[in-house]
């Protein structure tokens, strides 16, 4: 009888060594070695077929024939926007985010709103049962979505034979198991080995797959840090549960952008996609309020217009609070350095709370002009005009610096009715004339605190 062979591996990011470790060399995590059997059963044999035609033979760069592969038009506006206008026939797809944020509902939703594709939606999670209820609440029907509750990979390829599926959809990667290893199911080795045997599916076949993974409490995609390589898109969903909306970002894409934004909104019948979601991230309020300043910012290609509310309060405890939601606070800190070094604001001593409406991040350095109206508007308790937008990155000199693409920022704040919008005089190329909002060019922080609060 052949030796068992196994191995140690970290269960923080994959590092394999032949004997036990307390400290991992690789991400220097303590106690995450866990030993695996790594011997392969060469006499189980991968379920689909392999017989493509092709040939592994090298070709001169120039000599490669390009065929023309169509993207597959997806129903979900949003999601084909984040992969890159459509699905790349043969793609790996991860799809991660935290649990009960909606992974498996969106995922499910796209399987029964795709009619003109035959789907296989496999759950090792959920029962068949579980799955109808919850298509019942979405409330569609497609006869080409097939369900499959399963966790052995090898059955499931035996099954994609038969079907024949145009996408296929695995709930989770983190549930699945190959008869080619001996570990349990979940462990560094069954996820980098099934995910192996599906990209390799994915590639001869040329379907796409979607694989729902599972994200530790650090927020990163659980498993080794090598699947994430091996996928082609990585897609990142989002959100505050206290929230309704939802963020659909791309981390990787081999096959476009990824700066791409997708907004949903959580429903009872499933998520909706919101397609201008300037409207639904700004309060409408009768009252004008201090501490409220608009912000024009993009994500990808999408402009956006976003509200940034600020509160700023003596400090009660002798020590001042900085805290901010949805932006960074180091940012916020030096912003406030800016603003009282610069311009003579002492705001040492009191306590600043910063927040993006909505419950979404924002990394755009073009709304360092809206924070600092906000905060001067709650320290002054003076109301900022509601029709007046902002779009402009603040130095550390006090000076208002120039953002990209600020013409479509420009655009994006007239056809939303607003009547001003503040920028940067350094922005070149920018016509009054082009506009019937009325632009406001400024050089430095104090020009705008004049124009606001004159």
């Amino acid at each position: 009888m052949a030796k068992v062979k196994s191995a140690f591996f970290c269960q923080n990011c994959g590092y394999q060594t032949p004997k036990w470790l307390g400290k991992c060399p690789s991400c220097a995590e303590w106690n995450t070695f866990v030993e695996e059997i790594v011997e392969k059963n060469l006499s189980q044999l991968v379920a689909f077929s392999t017989n493509t035609g092709r040939t592994a033979k090298s070709q001169v760069l120039q000599e490669i024939q390009q065929t023309a592969q169509t993207r597959i038009v997806l129903q979900d506006k949003e999601l084909n926007r984040v992969l890159g206008d459509g699905m790349v026939p043969g793609s790996l797809i991860l799809f991660g985010g935290e649990p009960g944020i909606g992974k498996s509902t969106l995922l499910l939703q796209l399987a029964i709103l795709e009619k003109n594709l035959r789907v296989l939606y496999v759950s090792g999670e959920e029962s068949d049962q579980q799955i109808k209820m919850r298509a019942d609440r979405i409330g569609h029907q497609n006869d080409a979505c097939f369900i499959l509750t399963e966790t052995n990979l090898q059955n499931i390829f035996l099954q994609a034979e038969e079907i024949q599926p145009q996408l296929l959809v695995i709930d989770s990667i983190q549930t699945l198991h190959s008869n080619q290893i001996e570990s349990s199911p979940g462990s560094i080795s069954q996820v980098r080995e099934c995910t192996s045997q599906l990209l390799r599916y994915a590639k001869l076949s040329d379907v796409p797959v979607f694989l729902i993974g599972h994200i530790t409490k650090e927020g990163a995609l659980a498993g080794p840090k090598v699947l994430e390589h091996m996928v082609d898109v990585v897609l990142q969903f989002e959100g505050d549960r206290n929230h309704f909306y939802r963020l659909l970002r791309t981390i990787k894409n081999r096959f476009g952008s990824t700066n791409e934004l997708g907004i949903y909104e959580m429903q009872g019948s499933g998520l909706r996609q919101v397609e201008n979601p300037s409207e639904i991230l700004i309060t409408n309020t009768d009252s004008d309020l201090s501490g409220i300043a608009i912000a024009s910012t993009l994500e990808g290609a999408r402009p956006l217009l976003i509200e940034v509310q600020a509160l700023v309060s003596s400090a009660a405890y002798g020590t001042p609070q900085r805290s901010s939601t949805g932006f960074d606070a180091k940012r916020l800190n030096m912003l406030l350095a800016v603003l009282e070094k610069r311009c003579g604001f002492k705001l040492g001593a009191k306590d600043v709370f910063l927040n993006i409406a909505g419950g979404i991040k924002v990394d755009d350095p073009a709304i360092d002009l809206a924070v600092v109206a906000s905060i001067m508007s709650s320290n002054a308790d003076l109301p900022i005009h509601a029709k007046t937008a902002f779009a402009a990155e603040v130095g550390l000199s006090g000076e208002i610096r120039p953002v990209n693409r600020i013409e479509q920022r420009i655009s994006e704040a007239e056809k939303l009715g607003f009547d001003s919008i503040i920028i940067s005089k350094y922005n070149k190329g920018v016509s009054q004339k082009n506009y019937a909002i009325k632009i406001i060019p400024c050089g430095i922080v104090t020009e705008v605190i004049k124009a606001l609060f004159a």
